[in-house]
């Protein structure tokens, strides 16, 4: 299978939940599947919020207005949650995304009930809320307008540099100490984003969203995420470096996670852009987790097992308090928390 322009996956694997499986259909000229459009669905729900209980996830509530991303990384963990809506989680999940069209009406709901009691919630927990159809959409924009009118707290995780259009937004939460962004960079190499990561903004344009933001008085961190053993292992502190230049005042770091049909789409991707490597990154991968592409228990899951994990924990350890980014940042508050009016709803859903 050759590699689709734009896409990170060039294939559409079987669901393992289903007993029929429906494939793109080949090019007549070439014989290989076609670059698929993205296709926007919509997502019925009925709630906005959800519940984590995960123990080693900082954060109990998420909002994630979408479900599937555009931005289309190869690596990314959340590819199988698209497998739950019938579909797969290699070309389907990067260009059939599920809109929640509705979430701010339904958040404006829930911000108003008099049993919800304020923490912070963050957006998003699967896919990220910045994916190039909130461009167009803004669905993840009037959600955070609705926080701010509740004086909500709010954490953000994105790679993509549209978050700067909210500056003007995320500022005023951030007068009441209500909000914190995390940028993830996985890579400074533009050509490998682009390869990997074809839809993110590329490295240093997320470099300039750090900076942007730091400026309007956002506290905002890096995550250096995935760290990818064998192939951007070796970037972490260069990544931790210009971040810090950048204006980052925090820094966190996960290992790569391949769980279900995403190790054979990663496997898959290895060896037709970096057939060199694909041995290297494999063994590493295996070594830092316990002999397995993956790994899903807690409290190893983000971080591995055995020495060579240990060597990329004491090292991001180092450099994190070199750079003054190991320090406990204030927590997000809800201290100016305003429930909205439940009149307001009414004429607001109207």
């Amino acid at each position: 299978m050759k590699p689709i322009k734009g896409r990170g996956s060039s294939d559409n694997p079987e669901n393992r939940f289903e007993k029929v499986y429906l494939d793109y259909n080949l090019d007549e000229e070439t014989g290989e599947k076609p670059a698929p459009g993205t296709q926007l669905l919509t997502d019925h729900t009925k709630d906005i919020i959800s519940k984590n209980n995960s123990p080693d996830i900082p954060f109990n509530k998420s909002i994630n207005p979408y479900r599937g991303c555009e931005h289309g990384c190869i690596y990314c963990y959340a590819r199988p949650s698209h497998e739950f809506l019938g579909m797969s989680a290699g070309l389907d999940f990067e260009s059939k995304i599920v809109v929640k069209y509705k979430a701010a009406k339904l958040l404006r709901k829930t911000l108003s009930d008099k049993s919800w009691k304020p923490e912070p919630i963050v957006m998003s927990g699967v896919t990220d809320p910045y994916q190039p159809v909130e461009r167009e959409l803004r669905i993840t924009r009037s959600c955070i307008e609705v926080l701010l009118e509740a004086r909500h707290p709010l954490g953000l995780i994105t790679k993509n540099h549209l978050v700067t259009r909210d500056i003007d937004l995320l500022s005023e939460l951030a007068k009441m100490d209500a909000v914190k962004v995390a940028i993830s960079i996985t890579t400074l190499d533009p050509e490998l984003a682009r390869v990997m990561e074809p839809r993110t903004s590329r490295p240093q344009r997320r470099l300039d969203a750090i900076r942007q933001l730091a400026e309007a008085g956002i506290p905002v961190r890096v995550n250096v995420a995935p760290i990818i053993p064998g192939l951007t292992d070796h970037e972490s502190v260069s990544i931790l470096e210009e971040a810090t230049r950048a204006g980052a005042t925090g820094a966190g770091y996960t290992l790569l996670r391949l769980p279900y049909g995403v190790k054979e789409l990663f496997v898959d991707w290895l060896g037709q852009h970096y057939p060199d490597r694909k041995s290297k990154v494999l063994n590493r991968i295996l070594d830092v987790r316990n002999g397995k592409l993956n790994l899903s228990e807690f409290g190893e899951r983000f971080r591995g097992t055995g020495n060579y994990a240990d060597q990329i924990h004491d090292l991001f350890k180092h450099h994190t308090k070199r750079l003054g980014l190991h320090r406990e940042s204030k927590p997000l508050s809800a201290e100016h928390f305003q429930r909205l009016n439940g009149d307001q709803l009414t004429l607001w859903c109207e």
